[in-house]
Formats: C-alpha cells, sequence, structure tokens
C-alpha cells in the first residue's frame, strides 16, 4: 500500500477531531479511498470519516492490505508535522506505517500498526423526524452559548423555526427562522450532551454548512462535507430530564 496526500491538512484536522473521541481505530483502505468507523468508549457517540479516493494523488492499493490499526495519538502528533505547503506520503511496510512529510526538506516517520479487535462497523440507519442546515458559524457560537449555562442543550424544531436551547441556573437560547436555516419535517425536540457537540462542531470548522437531523429523544446526526471529504456523527439523546 502507498497512497499520496498533497493537501494533508483535512486528514490532519479530522483525525486531531476523532482523536478527542476514540484512542485507537482500524483506517480502512479500499477502492472507494480512506475511511474510519469508530464507536467511544461509553458508546454514546460514533463517527464516521470518509476521504475519497479522487482526495489522493497517488493511490496504490493491495487488496490485502485494507486495514491499518493505529494509536490515533501517535498519528496526530506526526500528522502535525504537516504545513499547508507539504505533500504526504503513506506506505505499508510490513507491521509499520512509513509516514513521509515532503516540504523543503523530506522527513520520514515510522507508526507501528496494532492489532485492533473489532467487528466492521457502519454508521446505523435511522429514521429522522427533521433535517436542519444552517451557517457553521452561527451553530458553534449557539453551541458555546449554552456551554456557559448547562451541560446539555435541546434542538427544537417548531413550526418551521430551529431553536437550540440550554437551561441550568441561568439559560441560553437562539432561534432560526427558515431565513437563516434551511429547515424540514416535523415538529420535534431532542436534548444532547454539550461537551459531545463541542468536540463534533470542531469538525463544523472546516465547512461552511452542517447537517443535523434528530427526531424526538432520538439520536442526533450530524453531518459535516468540506470538499474532498465527509465527516459524520450520531450522537445518542440526554433523556433523564427535561429542559
Amino acid at each position: 500500500m502507498l497512497v499520496r496526500l498533497n493537501n494533508p491538512i483535512l486528514l490532519t484536522k479530522a483525525v486531531e477531531i476523532i482523536s478527542e473521541l476514540v484512542t485507537e481505530v482500524r483506517i480502512k483502505m479500499s477502492d472507494f479511498g480512506l475511511s474510519i468507523t469508530a464507536i467511544d468508549p461509553a458508546n454514546v457517540a460514533m463517527v464516521n470519516f470518509k476521504l475519497p479516493r479522487s482526495a489522493f494523488s497517488e493511490f496504490n492499493l493491495d487488496a490485502k492490505e485494507g486495514v491499518l490499526g493505529v494509536n490515533l495519538d501517535n498519528l496526530k502528533h506526526i500528522l502535525r508535522r504537516c504545513s499547508s505547503g507539504s505533500s504526504l506520503v503513506l506506505e505499508r511496510r510490513e507491521n509499520l506505517l512509513s509516514i513521509v512529510i515532503h516540504d523543503r526538506i523530506k522527513r520520514n516517520f515510522t507508526l507501528n500498526l496494532i492489532e485492533i479487535e473489532s467487528e466492521e462497523k457502519e454508521l446505523p440507519s435511522l429514521e429522522f423526524a427533521a433535517k436542519v442546515e444552517l451557517n457553521s458559524i452561527d451553530l458553534i457560537d449557539s453551541v458555546e452559548d449554552c456551554a456557559v449555562v448547562s451541560d446539555a442543550c435541546s434542538f427544537i424544531v417548531d413550526e418551521n423555526k430551529f431553536v437550540i436551547y440550554a437551561r441550568g441556573l441561568n439559560s441560553a437560547r437562539a432561534e432560526f427562522s427558515e431565513d437563516e436555516a434551511s429547515i424540514h419535517g416535523e415538529n420535534c425536540k431532542a436534548r444532547y450532551s454539550l461537551e459531545y457537540l463541542q468536540k463534533f462542531l470542531k469538525g463544523s470548522k472546516l465547512s461552511e454548512k452542517t447537517i443535523l437531523q434528530f427526531a424526538n429523544d432520538h439520536p442526533l446526526r450530524v453531518d459535516i462535507k468540506p470538499q474532498n471529504m465527509e465527516l459524520s456523527f450520531i450522537l445518542a439523546p440526554r433523556v433523564e430530564t427535561e429542559d
């Protein structure tokens, strides 16, 4: 296996975000490209990352070498050595992953591959009552507002409005009309952990828009689709209390 990325920044950012949820992953290399699907240790969140073959300037794959088990913290620290003008070459050599960064000079790293006992995972097929697409910066600001007053917030669709609301001793509320967001589906409400949402929305900084899908007391799906990349999350609802 040998692949080359002329713009490794998106991969670097994605690995940083995923590493906040899980420490070890199976990176799948296939005819599609590179993908990661993992569940966090608490079984609260799931992440799916796809970097299509078209994003690579070179992509040579041996079918026998389709899965790379890696420690994400170790990989993250190596990828951070890439700059905006770098190119990145990944090559499997038996139980090692050779990582070469080309910029002003050629720099070589090796990463030990690890065995990860895990079943093949895919994002679950879920049905949602509502779908909201809005500017990422507005979503990030609204979630950060809620984090000032609580550890969870509610996503609400009500009469063609989308509301993000949190209440502890104090409260925070952001309201979006159809002029400010694309809102489709039924009225519904669900509550989610702000700790996880803040981790997910670091990915929203990579894209102008973020898509949210949810239903009453139902898992949330977050989709972020920068050019040449897809990043999706599933988050279990918080149902123990009402706002």
